[in-house]
């Protein structure tokens, strides 16, 4: 298989190395079995799961690549676009909506030009949203990969993006 960034059809990605040697260390259980835990290791390795990835995670671990298809696009957790270096995660629950995280997301989006569940062209950011972080008494609440905000207003974000460069 080829997948490599220079595009030569006889390279061969060595992160699908990487991803056999974690495959044959499951190789006691099957198929469904494993395929969570292959997806996990595969988004972890690839960064995201493309189409190609998806195919080659059906093959080797024989099931339709119609099933792999199914649960990456059911869990949330996986995702099939590149995702930036820093996940900007919006909490979008009681507490945080009523306190305005919808006029925070709307702010953040047009700061970075980009919807929710997508990523800035240069891969910098990507924005999710979140039901709940917890933090209700810091709502509105949105999350820079580990890090977390509190009490955000619109006026806030660009402060909070430039930490992030």
């Amino acid at each position: 298989m080829s997948n490599c960034e220079c595009g030569d059809k006889g390279c061969r990605n060595p992160l699908y190395d990487e991803l056999d040697k974690f495959i044959q260390s499951q190789k006691k259980k099957k198929g469904q079995e494993i395929l969570i835990p292959v997806l996990h290791k595969a988004q972890s390795l690839f960064g995201y799961l493309p189409i190609e990835v998806q195919e080659y995670v059906s093959k080797a671990i024989e099931i339709p690549v119609g099933e792999v298809l199914g649960v990456v696009t059911f869990y949330h957790y996986f995702t099939m676009q590149p995702r930036g270096r820093h996940t900007v995660n919006v909490c979008m629950g009681t507490a945080c909506y009523v306190r305005g995280s919808k006029k925070v997301m709307e702010a953040l989006q047009h700061e970075l030009k980009i919807k929710s569940g997508e990523t800035t062209p240069d891969r910098r950011f990507s924005i999710t949203v979140q039901r709940c972080f917890g933090a209700c008494g810091l709502a509105p609440v949105i999350m820079v990969n580990n890090d977390v905000h509190g009490r955000v207003t619109p006026k806030k974000i660009s402060g909070i993006l430039a930490k992030y460069e």
